[in-house]
């Protein structure tokens, strides 16, 4: 499969409008989602959005383009590099 995404191709912006509406590009993929924690990888870098009753209403990873409904209490970004050593050093550490 072709790859969607190269590393500084595509611009990333998130629009927050009343906590409760988000609507966000440059998103390469959705890591995982429940209705306290959406984890996605951007152009920006990680990306996750905490909060209540959270729902991913749209999603087009061949436009990079992600809509998410529900309060919105808080946005954390990581460097996907620095997320890859963590998951890396706790697996590592586990089956040692």
């Amino acid at each position: 499969m072709e790859e969607l995404y190269q590393k500084g191709s595509r611009d990333h912006k998130l629009v927050l409008e009343n906590r409760g509406g988000l609507t966000i590009s440059g998103v390469v993929d959705i890591i995982s989602f429940d209705l306290n924690e959406v984890l996605m990888e951007t152009a920006a870098g990680m990306l996750t959005v905490r909060g209540q009753d959270l729902h991913v209403n749209r999603l087009v990873l061949e436009k990079g383009e992600a809509d998410i409904s529900g309060t919105v209490d808080s946005l954390l970004y990581a460097d996907i590099s620095s997320y890859g050593e963590k998951a890396e050093g706790f697996f590592k550490r586990l089956f040692q």
